[in-house]
């Protein structure tokens, strides 16, 4: 069946400037983490991204080794790219990322010019792309010189491959000094993507104060903690939860899910009541109401949670009385 976008798809959505770059976001952008591998309904990938594009959403966020089997959801979503957004990229934001594993062998990881120049050329097949807008470096890598790890993202940009350049994972001080990097090389760093949410608030220790002094955006991941700031754990782990399924795999930390947690998200529950929102939505409001936050990436398992999380927009504002509260259950 063919697929005409809803024409007033970019009424409703809210964009923000990417740090000091040219580049606009949406408030709220969408991450293909999980649920779009091999083992997920073809139909059901196609559906989520179908509905997020209607509603405004212009930007997916991928990464080399997103799906199961590691690849798999650049492969399905440079099927579904093709089939029902040939006529749209120009509209699109799609990122892609190389940092963790991803083939046997001392050039499948971390952040060697070999790995991430290769890995790209590994992305840009598998989507059936000429670029991407948004090429990440996955996480620091400790062994290989960071002049190397930027000459890489330089390099790739000069080749034509990104059109912005992005770092995720790095500390203040290491933030810094890769952005101090690509800037002399000519290729300004675009933006961060760390982890960040209620109860994972590392960011707010000098990395916020860092993206902004070094004009880059900011796009938080997990934010929802993996469905841990979600009504879906506070009557215990449902058994086929995220939590059941992917304990111990990198989904989810092992210890996250406790009898304290699920307690803290009980009381942020009944604050977001109050709010007239769920859960989930005052957890993604609570993260875009920084000015400094340029985006939220938001995960799906099927259309319906796209329209769900999108309320988040209609209230970010919190009293101060509000974020008093939210720090004495979260303390």
């Amino acid at each position: 069946m063919s697929y005409s976008p809803n024409p007033s798809r970019y009424d409703s959505m809210e964009y923000r400037r990417c740090g000091n770059s040219g580049l606009m976001l949406p408030a709220v952008s969408l991450g293909l983490w999980h649920n779009f591998g091999d083992i997920d309904p073809i139909e059901n990938c196609r559906a989520i991204l179908r509905r997020a594009f209607d509603a405004g959403i212009t930007h997916f966020d991928l990464a080399n080794n997103y799906g199961q089997p590691a690849g798999s959801a650049e492969e399905n979503f440079g099927r579904i790219l093709h089939s029902d957004f040939r006529d749209h990229r120009d509209e699109l934001v799609i990122s892609s990322k190389a940092g963790w594993r991803m083939w046997p062998g001392p050039y499948g990881d971390w952040g060697s010019k070999k790995y991430l120049v290769s890995s790209l050329d590994q992305s840009l097949k598998r989507m059936k792309l000429d670029y991407v807008d948004i090429f990440y470096h996955h996480r620091p890598d400790p062994t290989t010189p960071l002049e190397e790890t930027m000459a890489a993202l330089d390099l790739i940009v000069r080749q034509g491959k990104a059109l912005y350049v992005g770092i995720s994972s790095y500390l203040p001080a290491e933030t810094r000094k890769a952005a101090a990097i690509l800037k002399q090389l000519g290729t300004p760093c675009l933006i961060h993507q760390p982890k960040y949410n209620m109860f994972d608030r590392w960011i707010e220790d000098g990395l916020l104060e860092a993206v902004e002094e070094e004009g880059m955006g900011c796009i938080p991941f997990s934010p929802l903690a993996q469905g841990l700031l979600t009504d879906k754990y506070l009557k215990g782990i449902p058994e086929f939860s995220r939590a059941a399924r992917h304990l111990g795999n990198g989904a989810m930390e092992e210890n996250a899910v406790t009898e304290t947690s699920i307690a803290k998200a009980a009381r942020l529950n009944e604050l977001a009541k109050q709010r007239g929102q769920t859960l989930a939505q005052m957890a993604l409001a609570w993260v875009i109401k920084d000015p400094r936050i340029t985006s939220v990436l938001i995960g799906a398992s099927r259309p319906e949670q796209i329209d769900d999380s999108l309320k988040c927009l209609s209230n970010y504002r919190f009293a101060d009385d509000e974020l008093r509260q939210i720090n004495q259950i979260l303390a």
